[in-house]
């Protein structure tokens, strides 16, 4: 069983801990939870939580039933009140709970390495809330991975955390600095990619995606490179009708992976 203790004071250096994660500046690499739906996916995907702090007013049966779950898998429960757990909590309204836990980081290799990969490489996607939504979308679809490269918010932060709502527990999440050395990997390992541009790409319905797959996504303005969206082996484009001419990074995500998860379902029931 986990101990279980009460702190008072913001000045509690454990408050700082919260803060310094919150920030993404956690040294020894623990991640932030925050909400009861998180911290109740992190247990449900066996994420090694460290330490759990509840709100020492609640009645909701439900976080005492995760509180008393946390302890029996060795986390530390901290019980504290509204003043402290505002300070520990980065959202404004806290919803009484919150975790550090050590998430594992995918390695760029393991995650290139599925033999009918559908893998999204994100590239300057600077939102940390669309950067969860993907990753919710990915796991959605069938998605074997994630990737993230240069400019990308940080898919580990809180806020992509929170976006992913738990989808980040159990798709391989990797980072890697350079796109151009994903995308070099990905041609050694025989992956077509994919780079999507607002028109003029090849129609979403009409490409194959019943093959190894990297999708490139870019940057909520600016989109891809032009010298990345030479590197890829085909440029793809979502159909939409006048005047639209674009769409937020992550429906463009989820729009896509769903065409590929449709392609590769009929794949199933035919064979």
């Amino acid at each position: 069983m986990g101990r279980v203790r009460r702190i008072t004071s913001r000045g509690n250096p454990l408050v700082a801990r919260f803060r310094d994660a919150a920030r993404g500046r956690g040294p020894d690499g623990t991640v932030l939870l925050d909400g009861a739906h998180l911290v109740s996916e992190a247990i449900r995907s066996r994420v090694a939580l460290e330490i759990v702090a509840i709100v020492d007013t609640t009645i909701d049966s439900a976080l005492h039933d995760m509180e008393a779950i946390a302890a029996r898998s060795g986390a530390e429960i901290v019980r504290v009140p509204a003043t402290v757990m505002a300070a520990m909590s980065p959202v404004r309204q806290p919803s009484g709970i919150v975790a550090l836990a050590n998430v594992n980081r995918a390695e760029l290799d393991n995650a290139l390495a599925h033999q009918m990969s559908l893998l999204l490489v994100l590239d300057g996607v600077q939102d940390a809330g669309n950067v969860g939504a993907i990753i919710r979308a990915a796991e959605a679809c069938g998605a074997t991975a994630v990737v993230t490269t240069r400019g990308t918010a940080d898919p580990f932060g809180w806020k992509a955390l929170r976006g992913a709502m738990g989808s980040t527990f159990r798709v391989p999440v990797a980072s890697c600095a350079s796109v151009e050395d994903v995308v070099e990997r990905l041609r050694n390992r025989g992956i077509r990619v994919l780079a999507t541009v607002p028109r003029g790409g090849t129609p979403l319905p009409l490409c194959n995606f019943r093959q190894p797959i990297a999708v490139l996504l870019g940057s909520e303005g600016a989109g891809l490179s032009d010298e990345l969206i030479a590197r890829a082996d085909e440029q793809i484009s979502i159909p939409m009708r006048a005047p639209v001419e674009s769409l937020n990074v992550a429906v463009s995500a989820a729009l896509v992976l769903y065409e590929a998860s449709n392609q590769r379902a009929g794949d199933v029931a035919v064979s």
